[in-house]
């Protein structure tokens, strides 16, 4: 326990004559609320277990929230084109207007569906911003090593391209080994002649 003596309240008669050391107060600080720095050197990490369980329930956000766009662009694109006075003997474009009006709204649709996941992770990331430091460290990780293992795109062809490039499909460390699996033997292929 440290122990400070301070002199009392000074008043300008006391500051003056420094005589009265009558009025001490003592100030209490237990040794267990002293100043540390904490938290500084230590920074929590994810395993790989958990952020790979994270970073599948960021995809299931996105698929979830994509869904509901798309049908809202479908609906908003049914709505607005389906309103419009058409002519069926002035084409656009060269086109019926039924047909145009159907493909943009089907426009719509995929408008919806390629905004999705932008807003599902968006929304996940705002549930989940107290572990946004540590996700993100964990994704620069990841994809270094998704990078390094990954076999060159220059050895695929158009009838046998490389699996998974991007390493989208992997959710969990058999996943991520069975991704490593399939990469090896796909750079055995295409760089071992057959006999």
């Amino acid at each position: 326990m440290l122990r400070l003596t301070l002199p009392g309240p000074l008043s300008l008669s006391t500051r003056c004559a420094v005589r009265s050391h009558a009025t001490t107060q003592t100030l209490v600080r237990f040794k267990s609320t002293s100043a540390k720095k904490t938290g500084v050197n230590e920074v929590k990490k994810l395993t790989w277990p958990e952020y790979l369980a994270i970073r599948g329930s960021k995809r299931k956000w996105q698929m979830a929230v994509t869904i509901p766009c798309a049908l809202l662009g479908f609906f908003g694109g049914a709505t607005y084109f389906g309103s419009l006075e058409t002519d069926p003997a002035k084409p656009i474009m060269g086109i019926d207007p039924f047909f145009f009006y159907g493909a943009c709204t089907v426009g719509c649709v995929g408008i919806g569906a390629l905004i999705g996941p932008s807003i599902g992770s968006a929304l996940w990331s705002a549930r989940h911003r107290n572990q946004m430091a540590l996700v993100d460290a964990m994704d620069r990780e990841f994809y270094r090593r998704i990078a390094k293992n990954r076999v060159d795109a220059s050895l695929q062809s158009p009838t046998h391209p490389v699996p998974d490039y991007y390493g989208e499909k992997v959710g969990s460390l058999h996943q991520y080994r069975q991704w490593l699996r399939d990469q090896g033997k796909y750079k055995r292929k295409a760089l071992l002649p057959e006999e």
